[in-house]
C-alpha cells in the first residue's frame, strides 16, 4: 500500500488539473496561434506560467485503484500488475482466466 499522502497529493492534482482545465486550453491556444502577434502570444505564455504547477495534466501520477502503488500499473484497469493478479487468484475479475500448468 503506498502512502495515504502520495496518494492524497495526486488526487489534489487531478482536481485541479480538471479545475484549470478550460483556462490552460484557451491559453495553449492562443500562445501557439501564429497568427496572432507576437507580444499577444508571449502574455498567454506569461498567463499559463502563472497557473498553478499543480493544474497540469502531465504532474498527474497513474496509480492503482486498488494498493496505489505508482508503478506497473495497467491504464484500462487502472490496476497494478500485482493487484490485478491477487484480486484474479481469487477470481474476483470477470473474465480473467489465470493460466497454471
Amino acid at each position: 500500500m503506498a502512502k495515504k499522502s502520495s496518494i492524497e497529493k495526486n488526487n489534489r492534482r487531478r482536481d485541479l488539473a480538471k479545475q484549470y482545465a478550460n483556462r490552460r486550453n484557451r491559453l495553449k491556444a492562443v500562445a501557439n496561434d501564429e497568427s496572432l502577434p507576437l507580444e499577444e502570444r508571449f502574455q498567454a505564455r506569461l498567463k499559463l506560467a502563472e497557473l498553478p504547477r499543480n493544474s497540469s495534466p502531465t504532474r498527474i501520477r497513474n496509480r492503482c485503484a486498488v494498493t496505489g502503488r505508482p508503478r506497473g500499473v495497467y491504464r484500462k484497469l487502472m490496476m497494478s500488475r500485482i493487484a490485478l493478479r491477487e484480486l484474479g487468484s481469487l477470481g474476483l475479475i470477470p473474465g480473467l482466466v489465470k493460466s497454471s500448468w
